[in-house]
């Protein structure tokens, strides 16, 4: 016999039952700051929708509540023999394990805890060897774009298909000059000597996922290491360095809802430990001896303690541990369901307002993660961002979002063209010279997607209530 004797209750229950199991149904992660209220410029407060998970995304409560539970028991990392340090030495070794699981790590591969995505590829440019080439798209963020300066580098343009990433990059690994030693080295390179390919999982502007796999693929074929920088892909995405082939993996804490100031490097050994130590210091050091001529020997460690100089930020790592099993058991399969569903309100409400244009390398089809990045005519994106922030407690960004090449490529201006950062007007029809960015991931409602949706359609169709103004770079409300 039924437990709904009211045939409408039993129906209503199924439906409830059903919709629960749908992905594109289940409940948002919960994250910190998730009932946090702002006040409107316009009168009145409203529940702040977050969506700059790009930029950082807010912690999840299950981090926070790990992270206040082993606060009271921290201690020093490696260096003492009281409990609370063994503890601690325990929590921050068994970290490195979680996070070596998390991104399938082959045997033998070092985890290193880092400050963010860019101190990991910062580290990994200081240990690339003498006379490496390295190859990275215009396409990429600055932190993969910049740390190089002491290698042969060589910038791809940016490509407008996966298929043609990869040609592009076959093309600069077959014509790339001999190096100048001309010797073959150990780890595989070719005649050419060593060469490394940078490349993002997912677009920090787009959102568009790049072929990681046949990138790596290419490289290795030609003898060439690749790096990823999964800062965008691993919140969003299940990251493998088995599957992918990947040699390096980098990315931030803070991105993958543990914002307490830690990354990763993780990957092979050979060029981490060939390489001086990216900081000196004790923890990096196994042994410091005196000479006879009264300078001083030091034997370096040759595990990931030897770029994890001075105190580590052992909060940092376990916040990092933490969220990696929290993403792994809320399941991977669930939070891309639920996240394409949030991107296709996202982009189908874009959709309906001719004014605007999103921004894409790949084409709309292009898989994707929950970033999104457009421009409305008429409007300067500073002043569409603060509208949105001040008359409607909905954060988002804009700018060129620290990959000014690829925003420039994507708005068509040209290379030396500034970026307007908090031009308050713009004539109707003028073009913008930078753009505003949506994201958004596991913590999101639906409820603040259709606000942002809801409040994009009237700002363009009514224009902003409020006046605006520059300070300090940045547009703001006039409140005089």
């Amino acid at each position: 016999m039924s437990a709904y004797p009211n045939t409408a209750v039993e129906t209503a229950a199924a439906t409830v039952a059903a919709e629960s199991a749908d992905p594109c149904c289940a409940a948002p992660l919960p994250v910190l700051g998730r009932d946090v209220t702002v006040p409107l410029v316009t009168g009145g407060e409203v529940t702040y929708a977050a969506l700059d998970y790009a930029a950082s995304a807010p912690a999840l409560q299950r981090v926070w509540d790990d992270v206040a539970a082993y606060a009271p028991y921290y201690g020093s990392v490696h260096r003492g023999a009281g409990y609370l340090s063994q503890l601690s030495t325990d929590l921050f070794e068994n970290s490195r394990v979680t996070v070596a699981e998390f991104l399938d790590c082959r045997p033998g591969d070092q985890v290193v805890f880092t400050r963010s995505t860019t101190d990991s590829l910062n580290l990994l440019a200081s240990a690339i060897p003498a006379d490496c080439q390295v190859f990275v798209f215009e396409t990429e963020h600055h932190a993969s774009l910049l740390p190089w300066k002491d290698a042969r580098v060589t910038y791809l343009d940016a490509p407008r298909t996966p298929a043609q990433a990869v040609e592009t990059l076959e093309r600069a690994l077959a014509d790339r000059d001999p190096s100048p030693s001309s010797r073959l080295r150990s780890g595989g390179e070719g005649p050419n000597g060593p060469a490394l390919v940078c490349v993002t999982g997912a677009s920090n502007v787009t959102g568009e996922l790049w072929p990681v796999k046949e990138l790596a693929a290419a490289a290795h074929a030609h003898g060439a290491r690749i790096v990823l920088d999964a800062a965008q892909l691993a919140p969003h995405h299940p990251v493998s360095v088995r599957e992918l082939d990947v040699d390096w993996v980098a990315f931030s804490g803070h991105k993958l809802y543990a914002p307490f100031g830690s990354g990763v490097l993780a990957g092979r050994s050979d060029w981490l430990q060939d390489a001086d130590p990216y900081l000196a210091g004790g923890g990096a050091s196994r042994k410091v001896a005196r000479r006879a001529d009264g300078g001083v020997d030091v034997e370096w460690h040759t595990t990931a303690a030897r770029h994890e100089a001075g105190s580590p930020n052992v909060i940092g790592v376990y916040s990092i541990a933490s969220a990696c099993k929290a993403l792994t058991e809320a399941g991977f399969d669930q939070l891309v369901a639920r996240e394409q569903h949030l991107i296709e309100t996202v982009r189908a409400g874009l959709a309906e307002v001719p004014e605007v244009r999103v921004l894409s390398l790949f084409g709309d089809d292009a898989p994707r993660v929950g970033v999104i990045s457009f421009v409305v005519e008429g409007w300067n994106s500073s002043h569409f961002a603060a509208a949105l922030s001040a008359e409607y407690g909905i954060g988002v960004r804009d700018g060129l979002f620290c990959a000014h090449p690829l925003v420039r490529t994507l708005l068509g201006s040209d290379p030396q063209d500034p970026g307007e950062c908090g031009a308050p007007e713009a004539e109707p029809g003028e073009r913008s010279l930078n753009a505003i960015r949506v994201s958004f991931g596991a913590g999101t409602p639906d409820e603040h997607v259709e606000r942002f949706v809801g409040a994009v359609k009237e700002l363009v169709r009514d224009g902003a209530q409020w006046k605006y103004r520059t300070e300090d770079g940045r547009c703001v409300p006039d409140r005089g």
